[in-house]
């Protein structure tokens, strides 16, 4: 740093004086920016370091899940309030470096601008973690019983860890971009499966609604039988017993199945279209550099040539 600031010139090629605060200023930001690309944008054996820390969150929602398991539940307990506490110091600290380190940003620099970096969605749910696991803690070493059912409900809070995980939110910008580009495609196949959806549950609802009160009592019964055999996840809670209801239920499932599993295949579709437009754009990218490299010699040979007499070259020296 100190050669890089005594081989500084001006414009006029002379020497230019630096005082030391201004070189602890760029020493300050240096680092700064080396910590805030750490921990938001990791390359290479960085990205040990968040595989670490989505390891961590994922042992903490299973001993979570253990916890709720009588068979389990105390040593799960035990185990977890280590981890609990692992995590809690570990988030703080580093949600403390995250907003310090986004000051290596014009826009998060001072007071203002570290208020505007903690507006951001991922830094809220950050907030909320280390809020909701400081209060686990606190609550359970009191001499409660840490998975207390009370606590329960703000323990599984926590899951917004794994969501934390995508700190550049691409899986988010990639269903997004997937979603936008066939809206169309997948509006129509919505529409046309709630019209299914209606329609069958009306018609069963008047067919089975005097032989078969029990089950289709309102048309409410009947909406969520409609919804549960059209998805085709079929509880058998509820059966169209009259034989019109039968055949209504029937046509209904061959033509609405298939427009409620429309969407599912558009989307798959899309992804792969999506994932294989993403590939063919880092290749143009890995060979764009490349090109302009030789088209940037190949000029320079021409424009330095003697027997040149294009009006665009120069004399080489």
């Amino acid at each position: 740093i100190e050669i890089e600031f005594r081989n500084r010139l001006n414009l006029l090629g002379k020497p230019v004086s630096i005082s030391s605060k201004h070189k602890q200023n760029f020493s300050h930001r240096r680092l700064q920016s080396i910590v805030f690309n750490f921990i938001e944008r990791p390359r290479g054996i960085q990205i040990l370091y968040h595989v670490c820390m989505f390891l961590l969150v994922f042992g903490c929602l299973v001993l979570s899940v253990l916890a709720t398991i009588p068979a389990h539940m105390e040593s799960a307990n035990q185990i977890l309030y280590i981890v609990e506490v692992i995590i809690l110091i570990v988030f703080g600290l580093e949600l403390g470096i995250r907003i310090w380190s986004a000051g290596c940003r014009c826009r998060y620099q001072g007071f203002l601008g570290r208020m505007r970096f903690c507006k951001k969605p991922l830094c809220i749910i950050d907030i909320i973690v280390v809020l909701s696991s400081f209060i686990v803690l606190c609550i359970g070493s009191n001499g409660q019983m840490f998975a207390a059912t009370a606590m329960r409900s703000l323990r599984f809070l926590q899951i917004l860890r794994m969501v934390r995980m995508d700190r550049r939110g691409g899986s988010w910008k990639l269903l997004s971009s997937v979603v936008k580009a066939h809206s169309k495609e997948l509006i129509t196949a919505w529409y046309i499966g709630f019209l299914a959806l209606i329609f069958a549950s009306f018609l069963v609802y008047q067919a089975e609604k005097d032989e078969n009160s029990k089950d289709f009592e309102t048309f409410a019964d009947a909406l969520w039988w409609g919804l549960i055999t059209l998805t085709t996840i079929g509880y058998g809670e509820k059966v169209p017993i009259t034989w019109l209801g039968r055949l209504i239920a029937s046509v209904f499932a061959i033509l609405g199945i298939s427009f409620f599993a429309l969407p599912a295949g558009i989307l798959g579709s899309g992804f792969a279209l999506k994932v294989q437009e993403q590939h063919r754009q880092k290749h143009f990218a890995r060979r764009r550099m490349p090109a302009a490299y030789l088209l940037q010699c190949m000029w320079r040979c021409y424009a330095a040539d003697k027997n040149s007499r294009s009006v665009a070259t120069w004399k080489p020296h």
